[in-house]
């Protein structure tokens, strides 16, 4: 947690959505960095029912995009159910909380007023940031909403942040790896176990590793 270790009645927890659908775009990105995911998303809740960042506003059309709140059962990830994704829970204070929840807001007030940074998209592969007041990337904008909020996990310019990057941060904890279309599933046992329920009808192929602190990710093979 970023913060005050000592504050922990007050701790409350975000989570990071990565993901790689079968678009072109994301094709793409993915053999331009190769890395597993190409789109990055931040989530107030577990269950990821409010959820943001900068993508396509439709389905069809990737150059008309912009700030938009994110749904994993329609949209863009209804239509590809084979989006591959990782899930983190990222630990903030009460405070920061509040705050990201402030920096949102001003999304949501005005979202026309947003554009998508495709300058950005391409000036982060050569190490520089190309960041102007409006206009956001996926990554670019969940680490400045972060940041905004004091929580300033990569200690760089938000313009440089690729998805990879967070992936590779020790702040953030993995809950998830898998199949979207999976992460309800994953909801399901996870109340199961904390109601101490044994798991007696999981689906084949699901797997469950175990994580540092005992919690378990499960992640579809």
């Amino acid at each position: 947690m970023i913060g005050n270790k000592n504050m922990k009645d007050e701790s409350k927890k975000v989570y990071i959505l990565l993901s790689k659908t079968k678009t072109v775009p994301s094709n793409l990105i993915k053999l331009m960095t190769r890395e597993p995911y190409c789109h990055t998303s931040l989530a107030l809740d577990i269950s990821l029912d409010e959820m943001y960042s900068f993508a396509r506003k439709g389905v069809y059309n990737p150059f008309n995009s912009g700030f938009i709140s994110e749904n994993i059962e329609k949209g863009i990830f209804g239509k590809h159910k084979g989006t591959r994704c990782a899930v983190y829970e990222l630990k903030v204070t009460s405070k920061q909380y509040d705050r990201i929840q402030q920096e949102l807001a001003r999304f949501k007030k005005h979202p026309d007023r947003y554009g998508y940074n495709f300058m950005g998209v391409f000036s982060v592969f050569f190490h520089l940031a190309y960041e102007r007041e409006y206009s956001f990337f996926c990554s670019q904008f969940v680490a400045s909403v972060l940041k905004n909020a004091g929580v300033d996990i990569f200690h760089k310019k938000p313009g440089l942040v690729k998805p990879g990057d967070f992936r590779r941060c020790p702040e953030l904890r993995p809950i998830f790896t898998g199949l979207l279309t999976e992460y309800r599933a994953y909801l399901h046992e996870r109340m199961k176990q904390a109601h101490g329920i044994e798991n007696t009808g999981r689906r084949p192929g699901m797997i469950k590793p175990a994580l540092p602190d005992g919690l378990i990710a499960w992640r579809v093979s």
